[in-house]
C-alpha cells in the first residue's frame, strides 16, 4: 500500500475515534451509566444504534465515552514514556562511561520481562486504576523508548556538525538539545505512533483482566470483558469495542508505516 495512501486512512480512523472521544467528554445519547432494566440487551435500534448491555445502558454512548478514557490513558502513557525515556537514552548515548553502564543494565533487566507481564507486576504494587494502569503501562514501555533513543545518539554524536560543537567549545548538554536531540526524532516519532496502539492493546487487555479502571466507569476493555456473558445471546455487546480496539490498531500501524517509509530513504527506494 503506498505510503500518502498509509498515512490517509490511518489518520481518516484517528480522526473518526478521536472526535468521537472529544464529543463522548461533553455529550452522549443516553447518560452512559443510566440503567433501563426493561431494555436490557436490546438489539440495534433507531432508539439506540448500538443496542443496550445486560443493564439496558446505551453501547454506543459507553463506547463514546469509553474511547474518552481509553485514548486519554494511551496518550498520558505515550507522552509520559516517551519524554522519560527521550531523555535517558539522550544522557546514556551521550555521557557513556559508568552512567551508561549503569543506565542499560537497569534497562536491560526490565527488558528481560514482557511488556505486559511488567505492567501486571507494577500494577500489582500501584494498584489498579487510571492513575495505577498509565504508571505500570509507562514504565513498562519505559525501556524500549531508551533504547531506541540511545541507538540513534550513539550514531549522531559521531558525525561531524557534533564534533564541530564541541571543538567550539559549545557545553555537552547544548550539544546534546540542540544538535544531537532533534537528528533523533525520526525514530522517536515512528515509535510513539507505534506505541499509542500497543498501549491502547495493553490497557484493554488488563481492563479485560479486571485490572483496569474499574466498572461501571466505561473503557474498551471492560465493556469487552463484560459482554462474555452474553457473547451468543448479545453479539453487538463485544463487536462494538473489539471493532474500536482493531481500528485503534490498525491505524497506528498504518501511520507507523508511513512515517517509516517517510524517514527511510532506502525503503521508500525498494
Amino acid at each position: 500500500m503506498p505510503m500518502k495512501l498509509n498515512l490517509i486512512i490511518g489518520l481518516l480512523i484517528v480522526l473518526l475515534l478521536g472526535g468521537a472521544a472529544l464529543i463522548g467528554a461533553a455529550w452522549t445519547p443516553y447518560h452512559p451509566m443510566q440503567l433501563d432494566m426493561l431494555n436490557r440487551l436490546a438489539p440495534p435500534s433507531f432508539g439506540h444504534w448500538l443496542g443496550t448491555d445486560e443493564f439496558g445502558r446505551d453501547v454506543l454512548s459507553r463506547l463514546m465515552a469509553g474511547a474518552t478514557t481509553s485514548i486519554a490513558i494511551a496518550v498520558t502513557t505515550v507522552l509520559m514514556a516517551v519524554s522519560a525515556g527521550m531523555i535517558i537514552g539522550l544522557v546514556s548515548g551521550s555521557v557513556r562511561g559508568w552512567t551508561d553502564r549503569g543506565l542499560m543494565a537497569v534497562t536491560d533487566a526490565l527488558l528481560a520481562f514482557p511488556g505486559i507481564l511488567l505492567a501486571l507486576a507494577l500494577i500489582v504494587i500501584l494498584g489498579a486504576g487510571r492513575t495505577g494502569i498509565i504508571l505500570a503501562l509507562s514504565l513498562a514501555y519505559l525501556p524500549a523508548v531508551i533504547r531506541i533513543v540511545r541507538s540513534a545518539v550513539l550514531s549522531i554524536r559521531e558525525k561531524e556538525y557534533v564534533e564541530a560543537s564541541q571543538v567550539i567549545g559549545n557545553s555537552q548538554a547544548y550539544t546534546m538539545f540542540v544538535h544531537i536531540l532533534p537528528n533523533c526524532l525520526a525514530p522517536i516519532s515512528v515509535m510513539a505512533t507505534s506505541m499509542f496502539g500497543w498501549v491502547i492493546l495493553a490497557e484493554s487487555a488488563l481492563s479485560f483482566l479486571g485490572l483496569g479502571v474499574a466498572p461501571p466507569a466505561p473503557t474498551w476493555g471492560n465493556m469487552l470483558s463484560a459482554s462474555q456473558p452474553y457473547f451468543e445471546r448479545a453479539l453487538w455487546l463485544s463487536l462494538a469495542p473489539g471493532a474500536c480496539i482493531a481500528l485503534a490498531l490498525l491505524a497506528t500501524n498504518l501511520i507507523g508505516d508511513a512515517l517509516r517509509d517517510r524517514f527511510d530513504p532506502r525503503r521508500l527506494q525498494a
